[in-house]
């Protein structure tokens, strides 16, 4: 990034959220003390919190371009430099969620969930699902399900002290009987973790489980090599039950807004094939 800011040409229905980003920005910027950021207090000051020129030598940027970013101008500002502002400016989850929103660009250092388990009212909240459900972290660790979603996989998440539904699907033999055309399931899989897995890879669980797939199940391993990447969609699952025969359902996704890394995955009776 210049030094010295240069203001993109042109306007466009973009103004307004130029706008409401300057403005968040400064009315952060009032909130952080010089104290809270590591500087000292200095003279007496006219208004509260940090001055411009302050931010904008804690963020490594010129006081002209910060300026122009609290005035709503268009600018062409890098998502590492949105970043230094949301440090320097102590923002929380929320807001520097909306700071990367306002500014139309992913936030290259995203905040994490801790990947310990379900808290107690989200266990809760499967338990009270009729449907079969299940919560699962960013490493496809099974947290939390209900009694529908151990029927219907057969104890599966009793038999594993430490329950992953990947390692079942392509470690455990009880997987390929249970699912129906489970090569193809298995090749979607593998696109549909690495999407969850890109921001994470660098995590010791994360890394540690597409490791040990890599070298236990040639399948994995086949489809990991192609980079293959898809959302985790919905759609028709359909099992062969050791006991209830051949079922069909549903399934649906959901992020949590709460803990953005977990998904809450229920199984829907009644589907059926296109």
């Amino acid at each position: 990034m210049n030094s010295s800011p240069q203001a993109v040409a042109g306007g466009d229905g973009s103004a307004l959220r130029r706008q409401a980003l300057g403005e968040f920005v400064r009315s952060a910027r009032s909130r952080i003390t010089p104290q809270m950021a590591g500087l000292p207090e200095g003279s007496r000051r006219r208004t509260p919190g940090l001055r411009r020129e302050e931010v904008a030598q804690l963020c490594g940027i010129s006081v002209t371009w910060y300026t122009w970013i609290e005035q709503g101008r268009e600018v062409s500002v890098s998502p590492s430099v949105w970043s230094r502002i949301a440090g320097v400016l102590q923002l929380a989850r929320a807001e520097r969620a909306y700071l990367f929103e306002l500014a139309d660009c992913a936030d290259p250092q995203p905040p994490r969930d801790d990947a310990g388990g379900a808290p107690g009212p989200l266990r809760a909240c499967v338990d009270a699902i009729r449907a079969p459900a299940y919560v699962l972290d960013r490493a496809w660790n099974l947290l939390a399900w209900n009694e529908p979603l151990r029927e219907l996989f057969d104890d599966w998440p009793l038999r594993d002290p430490e329950p992953n539904l990947l390692r079942y699907i392509f470690l455990d033999q009880a997987a390929r009987e249970l699912v129906v055309d489970w090569e193809q399931r298995a090749r979607r899989v593998v696109a549909e973790f690495r999407a969850d897995a890109g921001a994470h890879l660098d995590e010791p669980a994360v890394l540690a489980l597409a490791d040990a797939l890599n070298r236990q199940s040639p399948v994995f391993a086949h489809w990991w090599t192609r980079h293959a990447v898809v959302e985790r969609e919905g759609g028709l699952r359909e099992f062969q039950h050791p006991r209830s025969g051949q079922l069909a359902f549903q399934q649906i996704t959901f992020r949590l807004a709460t803990h953005p890394d977990l998904k809450l995955v229920m199984l829907l009776d009644g589907g059926e094939r296109d």
